[in-house]
């Protein structure tokens, strides 16, 4: 049978958005190239989320939609963290029985091998290994990079926290920590191919280690006379230090963002969590950054409805949000993780938990639109990713969204901008 085309579904974060393109990578080493429409594809991937119930929900929608439109004799691969829950690729391919190879995150860099499988015998391939024991942190695969001028570089798999509303212990298993060489040469390789955007990624890269070297001694090592822009996430409140920010302020390629997720700003929630911080020591970092870069860009992560969350620790919440003022904030509402702690504790009901998180988009709003309205008259470095006619698009050191004309500025430029309106939570600025 001959099989030519390719196509990839992600789902969730850029950890899976950068997995993908190794997949990619190892398609295209066998020969295989990528299609834009599924109906054109003899092999169809679907790398999958469980962090919440809605991408478990969307994963079984579009294979539904799937099986109307796929070629005849296509293959469909269904991988990562929503195969590798317990018994999850069994009830997979028992309700959808058109799937041909269900596999987890440990055993997913051998996907090709499972597909050259099937094509040769035909037989179904179901395989989904326990433990990070039986996986390593080699990165064999070239990924087919798919971001523009932004790249992704893993440091790090899998996390130790155990967070209770969290399944990603459980289905990414143990940190396991890349050696910091090759993490550098992964670096240096993209920035020499012209990529002016790297983004290091882990569960939590604040405890990267390896040998005797940490986290902070990786950035140092990155640091670089050739412009570039390096980013990293995501980082753990309990973890990140002040040596961090002292790096940062002195840096020449870090970005003046951080992403810094506090879940909620009751202690008693946070408590409840396990995320092994207060308030007062999460606000205590966020003052410290601040005082080292006073343009930062902060964003968070914030849960609402998490079990026995009371009207007090939401209002707790939102007062943390009003104290920080976070430049973007992630949203969402508290959702049940089979396995998780968090599962058997007491439940809210629906409906308060979307009133909840109704309150809280509308407060950030609010803040959203001032910082805009606060940063008009400012100068901006814009690095250029999209560009439609004169009109660019792109973010700044501290990532914000900003647009602006230009003629001559080009797709991977960094450029002097002047912001001239903040309508809403939208910058518009003028080519210094």
């Amino acid at each position: 049978m001959s099989m030519n085309n390719y196509f990839i579904y992600t789902y969730g974060c850029q950890m899976n958005v950068h997995e993908s393109e190794k997949i990619a990578g190892i398609l295209q080493s066998r020969g295989f190239t990528p299609c834009q429409n599924v109906e054109e594809a003899d092999v169809i991937v679907l790398n999958t989320c469980c962090v919440r119930e809605t991408a478990e929900t969307k994963v079984y929608g579009h294979l539904g939609r799937i099986k109307s439109k796929k070629k005849h004799g296509a293959v469909i691969a269904v991988c990562g963290c929503m195969t590798q829950q317990p018994s999850a690729a069994e009830r997979l391919v028992k309700r959808c029985p058109f799937v041909n190879i269900a596999i987890g995150t440990f055993n997913q860099p051998r996907i090709g091998d499972y597909i050259d499988k099937f094509i040769q015998t035909g037989t179904r391939i179901v395989e989904v290994w326990s433990s990070e024991k039986d996986g390593d942190c080699s990165e064999s695969a070239l990924p087919v990079r798919s971001s523009g001028i932004n790249a992704w570089v893993n440091i790090m798999y899998g996390c130790n926290n155990f967070c209770t509303y969290c399944i990603v212990p459980y289905v990414r298993g143990r940190e396991r920590c890349r050696p910091i060489d090759d993490i550098v040469a992964d670096v240096d390789n993209l920035v020499s191919q012209g990529y002016k955007q790297i983004t290091l990624l882990g569960q939590n890269v604040n405890s990267y280690r390896y040998a005797d070297k940490t986290f902070p001694d990786l950035l140092k090592l990155l640091e670089s006379d050739t412009k570039y822009r390096l980013k990293f996430m995501t980082s753990h409140p309990k973890d990140i230090s002040p040596e961090i920010a002292q790096i940062m302020s002195e840096s020449k390629v870090l970005s003046h963002s951080l992403h810094l997720p506090v879940q909620a700003g009751s202690n008693r929630i946070l408590q409840a969590m396990n995320r092994h911080y207060t308030r007062e020591e999460y606000m205590e970092k966020i003052s410290a950054f601040r005082a080292l870069i006073p343009d930062i860009g902060l964003s968070s992560d914030v849960m609402v409805g998490f079990p026995t969350e009371t009207e007090e620790d939401f209002l707790q919440t939102l007062d943390l949000v009003e104290r920080v003022k976070y430049n973007n904030l992630f949203m969402f509402i508290y959702s049940q993780r089979s396995g998780t702690p968090a599962d058997a504790m007491p439940q809210l009901d629906y409906e308060t938990k979307q009133k909840r998180i109704d309150r809280l988009i509308k407060f950030q709003f609010e803040i959203s639109k001032q910082l805009a309205q606060n940063t008009v008259g400012r100068i901006a470095e814009v690095l250029v990713s999209d560009k439609d006619g004169d009109k660019c698009y792109g973010k700044s050191e501290t990532d914000a969204a900003i647009s602006f004309n230009s003629e001559s500025a080009k797709i991977g430029d960094f450029v002097r901008v002047k912001i001239v309106s903040g309508k809403n939570a939208n910058l518009t600025g003028e080519v210094v």
